[in-house]
């Protein structure tokens, strides 16, 4: 197995890709993992490689001329309290783009990156153990 794929990868389109990364590693606990910045870098979270392509970057030439905005996709990193990374997000100056919602699974809040991209915050549902 190379490094590379022990990751699952996604593709977010960045405007500013130096501004991406101080965003993922400032605020949601990302790593570089390499920078070619301004054009590309990517940046790790446990299993998750976030590829951050700018627009001299290849992968974001090959996007589609109609699809240059952020799309609904959204990554989704589960947090053990998300009260307290609301929080602290907020402090930090950071808008969300939905309110706090509540489901049977456990509760979630949007929020985006500098480019528009969505960051997904979510909590399970407290489930006592089935025994």
């Amino acid at each position: 197995m190379t490094a590379a794929s022990q990751y699952a990868s996604v593709r977010y389109v960045v405007d500013d890709v130096q501004a991406a990364i101080d965003f993922y590693t400032t605020h949601l606990g990302f790593t570089v993992n390499a920078s070619a910045a301004p054009a590309f870098a990517d940046v790790v979270r446990g299993p998750l490689r976030l590829l951050l392509s700018g627009p001299a970057s290849s992968g974001a030439r090959a996007t589609p001329a109609d699809a240059t905005a952020a799309g609904r996709n959204r990554i989704h990193l589960t947090v053990d309290d998300l009260d307290t990374e609301i929080d602290r997000l907020r402090a930090a100056g950071l808008p969300f783009r939905s309110d706090l919602v509540s489901g049977p699974g456990g509760r979630q809040i949007l929020l985006t990156d500098p480019a528009g991209n969505l960051i997904e915050l979510f909590q399970p549902a407290h489930r006592p153990d089935a025994s």
